[in-house]
């Protein structure tokens, strides 16, 4: 054994989208990481084409979205599906389907960017080996991992494994990880030199399901999900020549005169760790929950995992933390993972069914003919439904802030904007200097802005009502009202006691 002990805050395994985001909430709230990544360098593939509505907010919120080279907004799609039954998004109140032809590749090119803007320690080529003892009541976590070099070990408070659904720290660490195995296999490429017809939100045929769209000149990608593919070990590999015949199986079109950037396969296994955190270990993104990935949700949930638990863990770190904040990672996140796979399972049976499914697909296209319907699933599979559980009190308790342009004694700002430093925001919207008072001792944790909402055109003010507004930094309200003691404490449960 070579090597010696290099002390960090926080370990990450694994540099995709959650673990490099992650990494950077860590930073903004003050924490050292390091992230170890087996891979030498990304592999450049598209795999994920975007992100739900709710991952563009938490981008915006750290002010990401012009990293992704369109201009300050991104190319939205109002129409999507649940299940393959296609519906107009916009029915929800600022709700869309998400940014779309956004290839994964971009994704973690822009995360990695910002994480290594804000001091992240990015270690490619070095992969996790073994977690030894002590994690569950000692005071940090020591891992071996391989470098190009040499074996050494890392020493940190907390290890976070973001490394993918076969995580091999939710293996190390214990974790239990019950669901429902694989019971079919489905196919992934980049094709070229195919010049398909395309079938945005696919099209079910005899012998299976297809999707195509074009990505660059020459380019599809196709998803090919046969009725009888029996499932496979998680770490066969899968070859063009396979792809192409269960495309022309299902299609009865013949693409082998083509090629493929890359091809992959995937299955509807789906399985959730029974707890996120155990003692200095946690999970976050595909190393928590597993699912068929269906409406795109995969990349967009691991990345809201991370924004709930950056904070609360640089906190945890700063000595800052009020008892217990780290363990409502868990218990805000587990129920929203489980949400997850319920609603990719139904989209499973739905979409993926055979024969025997059509009276299933015959009665969601009659139930989606109704607005309520179109609303609750547009927000399910958004995630603009999404509210925590943080009490009773104002209706915007438990949500996001809304986008919303705020009118400062010297100008204008948004809501969105205030959260670009991750740090909570307390809107004074009453101009109150009781509320301002409050919050005197929270000072550095919290930023205090007195505005007034600017008045919104149609629709429901949500900010009506409220004389001040308490924001996470994850962008979420845990208080709204006029009760000054209740505000005090509502900054105590969230950001820890006051400081003279």
């Amino acid at each position: 054994m070579e090597g010696t002990a290099v002390d960090t805050d926080v370990i990450i395994v694994g540099a995709g989208p959650t673990g490099l985001m992650l990494a950077a909430e860590l930073r903004l709230g003050g924490a050292r990481v390091v992230v170890v990544e087996r891979l030498a360098k990304p592999t450049g593939q598209s795999r994920g084409l975007g992100f739900t509505a709710r991952a563009m907010e938490i981008f915006d919120q750290r002010g990401l979205l012009p990293r992704f080279g369109q201009g300050e907004t991104l190319e939205i799609s109002p129409m999507g599906h649940f299940g393959g039954v296609q519906f107009d998004y916009t029915v929800l109140e600022g709700g869309h389907f998400g940014a779309r032809g956004i290839p994964q590749y971009k994704t973690e090119a822009v995360l990695e960017e910002w994480a290594a803007e804000l001091g992240v320690d990015i270690r490619r080529g070095w992969e996790f080996l073994e977690l030894t003892d002590g994690f569950l009541d000692g005071d940090d976590v020591e891992i071996t991992v391989q470098t190009p070099n040499a074996v050494r070990k890392l020493r940190a408070s907390y290890l976070v494994g973001a490394d993918g659904g076969r995580s091999v720290v939710r293996e190390a660490a214990g974790f239990d990880f019950p669901g429902t195995s694989a019971t079919r296999a489905m196919f992934l490429a980049d094709v070229t030199g195919c010049e398909l017809r395309p079938r945005f939100l696919g099209e079910r045929l005899d012998n299976g399901m297809v999707m195509a769209a074009p990505l660059a000149p020459g380019v599809d990608r196709i998803i090919v999900c046969p009725d009888d593919a029996p499932a496979r070990p998680s770490g066969e590999s899968v070859s063009f020549e396979e792809v192409a015949a269960a495309w022309q199986s299902i299609t009865g079109e013949d693409i082998s005169h083509g090629g493929a950037e890359w091809v992959s396969f995937f299955s509807d296994a789906t399985r959730q760790a029974s707890e996120y955190r155990r003692g200095r270990v946690l999970l976050v993104g595909d190393a928590a929950h597993i699912h068929l990935p269906a409406g795109g949700q995969g990349l967009s949930t691991g990345v809201q995992d991370a924004a709930n638990l950056g904070w609360k863990l640089a906190a945890e770190i700063a000595g800052t933390a009020p008892e217990g904040l780290l363990d409502t990672y868990h218990g805000e996140r587990h129920p929203v993972g489980a949400r997850l796979l319920m609603n990719t399972r139904a989209q499973g049976m739905v979409f993926l069914g055979g024969p025997e499914a059509d009276p299933l697909r015959q009665l969601f296209g009659e139930l989606i003919q109704y607005d309520d319907v179109k609303r609750h699933l547009a927000g399910i599979v958004s995630g603009l439904d999404i509210r925590y559980e943080l009490g009773d009190g104002h209706p915007l308790v438990g949500r996001r802030i809304a986008p919303r342009t705020l009118v400062l004694a010297d100008g204008e700002t948004s809501t969105t904007a205030l959260l670009h430093p991750a740090r909570g925001v307390l809107l004074d919207l009453g101009d109150s200097s009781s509320v301002r008072g409050a919050a005197a001792g929270w000072q550095g944790r919290v930023d205090v802005v007195t505005a007034s909402a600017k008045p919104v055109d149609g629709g429901t003010d949500p900010l009506a009502g409220a004389g001040a507004v308490l924001v996470r930094p994850d962008g979420y309200v845990a208080w709204a009202g006029d009760d000054v003691s209740a505000l005090e404490a509502a900054l105590g449960q969230w950001f820890g006691p006051a400081r003279p």
